[in-house]
């Protein structure tokens, strides 16, 4: 039964993701190619797929319809997901990511920058290009650990983002996001089409997203501790509220 659940939610995944992004396409060719009208797109995808594939997300605060940088810590492949639902902005992913199957695709005609964080010249070019989408009125998701893990409190923060709030008076938005089970977080070798087929196999997952406050400064280090230490306190909340009332 569980691989017959897996099986179904992994068609559909596939199948919704590769619809929603033809959709676009289609949109921009027969129409004009229009940004807003893509991420529209991109949110009702992420809120169809989520519960279909088994993901109930629980959301705390107020998910921003502004421009700024969204600042996230990172567990898995689907935290853009998860973000997407809430808040039609532009994405930020390592390079890897435009080579996986059906996601790729998606991603590359959904508005993602992708990113090589090894090279300085890709890193310069991705902070330009959040520049260039904030002033444009976008929000923008940036996962700033720039990996998954499954540490109970973040990992240290890629300052380049604070770097370019700072210097651009961009504003900072907080995000917390944690699974119940650890076994949703996407860590070590594990490979992608065997970690989803696995997590789709349960018949319900839980994730919750916290919206923080805004925060604003010329200071990226007070701007980095501030928006660190926000996130870590609510993965505590978080925490503390799966070992009170554990979700079935």
């Amino acid at each position: 039964m569980k691989n017959l659940r897996a099986i179904g939610r992994l068609l559909f995944f596939a199948f919704y993701t590769l619809y929603k992004s033809g959709q676009i396409i289609f949109a921009n060719l027969l129409l004009r190619a229009d940004m807003r009208r893509t991420l529209r797109i991109r949110q009702r995808w992420a809120k169809v797929l989520l519960p279909m594939i088994g993901l109930r997300v629980h959301k705390e605060g107020t998910a921003p319809d502004f421009p700024c940088i969204l600042m996230s810590n990172h567990r898995s492949y689907i935290d853009p997901a998860v973000l997407a639902r809430d808040v039609p902005g532009y994405g930020v992913a390592k390079a890897e990511m435009a080579n996986w199957p059906v996601v790729g695709w998606g991603a590359r005609v959904a508005g993602v920058l992708f990113i090589r964080r090894e090279d300085p010249k890709s890193r310069k070019a991705t902070l330009s290009g959040i520049a260039e989408k904030v002033r444009e009125g976008f929000p923008v998701i940036l996962f700033v650990e720039g990996t998954t893990h499954t540490k109970p409190s973040t990992v240290d923060f890629r300052p380049g983002g604070f770097k370019l709030a700072a210097e651009e008076g961009i504003k900072i938005v907080p995000v917390a996001i944690e699974f119940q089970s650890k076994a949703d977080c996407w860590v070590d070798d594990d490979t992608f089409l065997p970690h989803l087929f696995r997590r789709f196999r349960e018949k319900n997952r839980h994730v919750h997203v916290h919206y923080g406050p805004v925060l604003s400064g010329s200071d990226p280090v007070a701007l980095l501790r501030d928006c660190k230490a926000w996130i870590d306190g609510e993965l505590s909340t978080i925490q503390k509220g799966f070992l009170q009332k554990p979700l079935n």
